[in-house]
């Protein structure tokens, strides 16, 4: 029974220790990132090429989801406040509901299943085919040349689809309320005007302008670090994956709460 405890100490110790050697080299690489960031040259162009396959190719899978999310939450919502005679706030729900949560955190799921998982895995490849060895033999720093442009395409880019889903979840709701559930188009857009302020819309702008920062920074790592071959590329992808959409529900609850805060006072 004492062998048993101390060999339960023992892993749960390696484990504990193993997290916080992860986390510090993770904090380590970001750190290098950012001060990579503001050093000649600017390589803007690799930047705008990210920023064109996080965002603009992303739109279509954006849009498709917001609509239907957006159509689904009216038709739950539409039922239940049909139990109350409430059905004008159905508008007013979604809007908020989206603005607030749902679009920040499904914009940032999404880009991190389409955009950041491609990300791990190209930068997974080309560390184990030795092309990151290769570029800083020629002097090019890889975090500035690979991985800084990854990162603030994400974090510029998924806040502008995060409009998106907000504009087109409002589209969904609204074709929804207004010839399913047969909810007047007058009160369905009052509601919402009234309720819905622009500090909704910030906050989760916010939100999403730290999440595609936490993807494309935990993805990069992932792949930047890859190491054992083929079968480790797919393994920093699953993690990567993994990890950022874990990252994103755990710290969606710690900013709602302090935007909440804020806007509270």
């Amino acid at each position: 029974m004492l062998d048993f405890s101390f060999s339960f100490l023992e892993r749960t110790g390696s484990c504990l220790i193993s997290m916080c050697a992860g986390l510090g080299d993770w904090c380590r690489f970001v750190w290098d990132s950012l001060q990579w960031s503001v050093r000649k040259p600017f390589r803007a162009d690799q930047v705008l090429k990210q920023m064109e396959f996080v965002g603009v190719k992303s739109i279509w899978i954006i849009a498709l989801t917001s609509f239907f999310t957006g159509a689904v939450f009216a038709l739950q919502t539409g039922k239940v406040y049909a139990l109350f005679n409430m059905e004008s706030m159905v508008g007013a729900t979604v809007a908020m509901s989206l603005a607030r949560e749902i679009a920040p955190v499904f914009t940032a799921i999404m880009i991190t299943a389409r955009a950041c998982s491609s990300m791990a895995a190209e930068l997974g490849t080309m560390r184990v085919t030795e092309q990151i060895d290769a570029l800083e033999t020629m002097a090019v720093s890889p975090l500035q040349y690979l991985v800084v442009p990854r990162i603030i395409a994400c974090s510029v880019m998924v806040p502008m689809l995060t409009m998106v889903y907000n504009y087109i979840g409002v589209v969904g709701s609204y074709i929804v309320s207004i010839y399913l559930l047969g909810i007047d188009a007058g009160p369905f857009f009052g509601r919402m005007y009234y309720y819905v302020d622009a500090d909704d819309i910030y906050g989760g702008l916010i939100k999403a302008a730290i999440f595609g920062f936490l993807i494309a920074a935990i993805s990069c790592y992932m792949g930047f670090n890859t190491r054992g071959g083929a079968k480790g590329v797919g393994r920093a992808t699953t993690r990567a994956v993994v990890f950022s959409a874990v990252t994103v529900l755990v710290t969606d609850y710690f900013l709602t709460t302090w935007i909440i805060e804020y806007i509270s006072k």
